[in-house]
């Protein structure tokens, strides 16, 4: 171009640190409770602090980023905030590792990861960054559990734990391998200890309702996962009584109607009385080494489909209610004591589980329900569909949701049994014999019983100056100067609560601090609340799918009851991004697969990695690490850089074509229709079916129609065509800005653009100019696709004809060939029938 003034090359890295320091300078995404304005409030899970970024940070921040910078230009006040979920044991394996204080390794992490954070452009408003191990954070954690303490929410009872007395120390689940400790190999043991609990088991049919509020909003699978984890069920509890004993084994059944069927009955390895029935009988020592061998595999594979089922009888009979049969007490390990009440009845012909047992151990079975088709074959195959009951004395011939009603009605009169709902969640336990986490504010008094904190004396503190035992075990039990202390109540020598609270506890309400986030005298203003609560859009790994998600709804509801929130549900619209895998296998340092962010960054820039993690895979598909996409991301903005250099000297002084813009122009028509398209399909593909990938298509397939349209452009440099340049330039900066900020930044300053793009609106299409004049046609020889052309919408069928015959690509199919016929299907296709 003869007029232009070369612009400089693309430089990434100079152009993405000059808007970083803008945006902060300038505090750029800074936002304030605004009631003339409609809210947005984005969100991503945040951050453990554990020592950097790695791609799957990249890709859920990322995508949480477009939205948000999408609905800022929407005109939406978008609260978009960060915080680190700072509290936990990886802290403490790492202080151990590295012979350093959980406090120090933690607050340089968050240091690290900010300063990478900051280098991906992410519009966050840093005003309300939030750590969790901060006094003025936890100290609301400890006010929560006082309010919980005062509704009967939080209570205290005994729990199984895994302990090693080696280490001196408890372990997570996950820290327990092969039934050893993970750091010393020694062997775990479960023992009995008192504990603090949450009952989340209140508000399960709450919980359960909420999830039909949420279908439609988020992934079905998620919703599905924690109506299974809820697990409501019908049915009715009976009482089974041991023979010369005086105990009863009570078991929760959804199938009363099968009760004349239950040939046995198995325990949980854990049940109190599996050990004890055994006592005195031969079945002693069988039952010890049994116990000892379940206890320490995993539960998930004891219940599993596919695992294998093993059990011991006790020594023990008990009596069947219904039929007054003696019957063996076994135990096995598919049997759990977390569900129902640890003891199952076995009835091997109507469960295919007990019917395997049964068969492995020559155990009894008894049909005692037939289909409409007839007698059952029970030898193999358990039926365990409805059907009318057999052999089941007075009840015979009752089929189904009647034939339960009867039994269980029949269970209450005679005192032996009752219709009852059964529930799969436990009470959420949240105790911790940790150290890097939230004090629990209780005082014991030895007159007193329990004693809560006063309120005026929070946050307790964790003193930062303990030391963690050479095994990490907690110090804060030996150390005086944290446990001693005087009773509120009665001023007596007392002793502070030493356990930790549960880091799902932090994670539970922290989208309610960051309305709020430097609140001093309460956890949050009820005012920011109302005006940002919910949160529209969480996006995060459907890892968290139960505990974190079930919590965090739990902890909503119960702030509903205080008075304190008045959104039903926590987060509106769940998004769960895939994972980032590379080499066939999520990435991971134990893999050697990992990619680094920042060498990502300073290679090519953070537009470019933006790019390439929205471009490779839909959000909720799993996106395949490629160093080749991530190059061919890099080519694509130095061409968007290459074409927008091309035309932006001669498009910056005209304005924009109004509504009496017209033009006959083919090419200046194609390029407004092109842009148009654009609009539509960015907007569509990010508000409507979040798809990142298909809009950066669209934004491509922009650029290289500018590309195409470059040549024509060459010799007709009129006003018309530069201000439909101008259009189309401005809409390639505006759709690529929630992608690749800094280039976009950049180019809409070059352009003269007195506002920065978080000032802009987001551009609107005109549906009339993405209609077309001209219609594809299909061309077919023979009934075989050969060649495909654009011609007029009404353009004749003697003309579409002609113009078909004389196309080279059909001509080249027909030359010497007899034409025996042309058959048109009007603006669809032409078929020419040859000989």
């Amino acid at each position: 171009m003869d007029n232009a003034q070369p612009m400089n090359p693309y430089e990434p890295n100079s152009i993405e640190a000059k808007w970083q320091a803008y945006w902060e300078e300038n505090k750029s995404f800074k936002v304030e409770l605004d009631s003339s304005k409609e809210k947005y409030y984005l969100l991503e899970m945040f951050p453990y602090p554990s020592g950097r970024i790695h791609m799957g940070h990249v890709r859920n921040y990322t995508i949480g980023d477009a939205l948000a910078r999408f609905k800022r230009m929407q005109g939406y006040n978008v609260l978009h905030p960060l915080g680190w979920d700072a509290f936990g044991m990886p802290a403490e394996n790492a202080a151990i590792k590295n012979k350093t204080h959980p406090a120090e390794w933690t607050f340089e992490n968050i240091r690290t990861m900010r300063k990478q954070i900051k280098a991906l452009g992410l519009s966050y408003d840093w005003d309300r960054e939030i750590a969790t191990c901060h006094p003025g954070y936890y100290k609301w954690n400890q006010w929560f559990f006082l309010k919980f303490l005062e509704k009967g929410i939080a209570y205290r009872k005994n729990s199984t734990i895994n302990w090693c007395e080696d280490c001196q120390t408890v372990l997570a689940n996950e820290q327990v391998v092969d039934g050893c400790c993970w750091r010393c190999d020694n062997e775990v043991l479960q023992k009995q200890q008192e504990g603090w609990f949450f009952k989340i088991t209140d508000y399960a049919d709450r919980l359960l309702e909420g999830c039909k509020s949420l279908a439609g909003k988020w992934p079905e699978q998620v919703l599905t996962m924690q109506t299974n984890w809820i697990g409501k069920s019908f049915g009715a509890e009976v009482d089974f009584k041991v023979q010369q004993s005086d105990e009863v084994i009570k078991v929760f059944t959804t199938r009363p109607d099968t009760l004349y069927g239950a040939m046995f009955m198995v325990l949980a390895p854990e049940h109190p009385l599996t050990e004890k029935l055994s006592r005195g009988t031969e079945q002693e020592k069988a039952i010890d080494a049994f116990v000892k061998k379940v206890k320490v595999q995993d539960t998930i594979a004891r219940t599993s489909e596919g695992g294998e089922k093993e059990g011991v009888f006790t020594g023990a009979y008990a009596v069947n209610p219904l039929t007054g049969e003696s019957i063996p007490v076994w135990t096995a390990n598919f049997v759990l004591m977390e569900y129902g009440t640890g003891a199952i009845m076995s009835v091997p012909a109507h469960d295919q589980r007990d019917l395997d047992f049964a068969r492995k151990y020559d155990l009894p079975v008894r049909v005692v329900i037939h289909p409409e088709s007839g007698p059952v074959d029970a030898d193999t195959q358990a039926f365990t569909a409805d059907g009318a009951m057999v052999n089941s004395a007075s009840f015979d011939g009752l089929i189904g949701q009647e034939a339960r009603k009867a039994v269980c009605q029949h269970l209450e009169k005679e005192g032996i049994g009752k219709a009852t709902i059964n529930y799969r969640l436990r009470d959420w336990g949240v105790s911790r014999q940790r150290y890097w986490g939230t004090p629990i504010p209780v005082i014991h008094c030895s007159n007193c019983g329990i004693v809560p904190v006063p309120e005026s004396q929070l946050p307790v503190e964790l003193p930062l100056d303990a030391q963690l035992g050479e095994n990490g075990q907690s110090p804060l039990h030996t150390l005086e100067s944290f446990y001693k202390a005087s009773c509120p109540k009665c001023g007596a020598d007392a002793r502070r609560d030493t356990d930790t609270l549960d880091t799902f506890l932090c994670s539970s309400w922290y989208f309610d601090r960051y309305t709020s986030p430097r609140m001093e005298e309460a956890p949050f203003s009820k005012e920011n609340s109302n005006y940002w609560m919910p949160v529209d859009q969480y996006v995060g790994g459907i890892e968290h799918a139960i505990l974190h998600l079930l919590y965090s709804r739990f902890f909503n509801l119960v702030l509903n009851d205080l008075g304190l929130t008045q959104a039903l549900e926590p987060f509106d619209h769940l998004l769960t991004q895939g994972m980032v895998i590379k080499d066939g296998a999520k990435m991971s340092k134990s893999k050697g697969n990992v990619v680094d962010p920042d060498e990502i960054i300073n290679n090519y820039g953070a537009d470019t990695a933006r790019i390439f993690i929205l471009f490779a895979a839909p959000p909720v598909k799993d996106l395949e690490w490629s160093d080749q996409g991530v190059e061919g991301c890099s080519r694509f903005l130095k061409r968007v850089w290459r074409i927008f250099s091309e035309f932006t000297e001669e498009t910056k002084t005209v304005t924009l074509p109004d509504e009496s813009f017209t033009t006959t122009i083919p090419e200046i028509k194609a390029l407004r229709r092109m842009t148009h398209i654009t609009i539509r399909r960015v907007t569509d593909d990010i508000e409507t079916r979040v798809q990142f990938n298909t809009a950066i298509a669209a934004i491509m397939e922009l650029v290289n129609h500018l590309f195409s349209f470059k040549e024509w452009w060459e010799n007709n440099r009129d006003e018309s065509a530069r201000m439909a340049m101008r259009e189309a330039l401005e809409t390639l900066i505006l759709t690529l800005s929630p992608f690749a900020p800094h280039i976009a930044e950049e180019m809409a300053s070059e352009m003269g653009l007195t506002k920065t793009l978080g000032q802009w609106t987001w551009p609107q299409y005109n549906e009339a100019l993405t209609q077309t004049d001209e219609i594809l046609i299909v061309l077919q020889v023979n009934g075989k696709v050969r060649q495909k052309i654009s011609v007029a919408s009404n353009i004749s069928e003697d003309e579409l004809k002609t113009r078909s015959l004389e196309d080279p690509k059909i001509q080249e199919w027909t030359q010497g060939k007899e034409i025996k016929k042309v058959i048109v299907i009007p603006k669809k296709l032409v078929n020419i029938v040859i000989q």
